[in-house]
């Protein structure tokens, strides 16, 4: 069973070089090996992506919405959901 669905390993592979200078993964099966790799997570709200980089211990206080979700390991999947990717 998959960890991660078509919609987040589509966007992942469409938004990679946002976070890489080149390209990690060219087929979904890639993508999924690749995000399992680097432990990445779905997360289903803004809160959550928040939430995700308090428990990593990254200082965003004062930082809005809009800046957390335009950090380079944020990606949006297009569905409420965001993927974050540590590179």
């Amino acid at each position: 069973m998959r960890e991660f669905d078509d919609d987040v390993l589509e966007c992942f592979l469409e938004n990679q070089l946002q976070l890489f200078p080149e390209k990690v993964a060219e087929s979904l099966d890639e993508a999924e090996d690749f995000l399992e790799e680097c432990m990445a997570v779905v997360v289903d709200s803004v809160e959550e992506v928040v939430e995700y980089f308090e428990e990593e211990g990254i200082d965003m206080e004062g930082a809005m919405d809009d800046e957390i979700l335009s950090a380079e390991e944020v990606f949006d999947i297009g569905d409420g959901r965001y993927l974050i990717v540590e590179g």
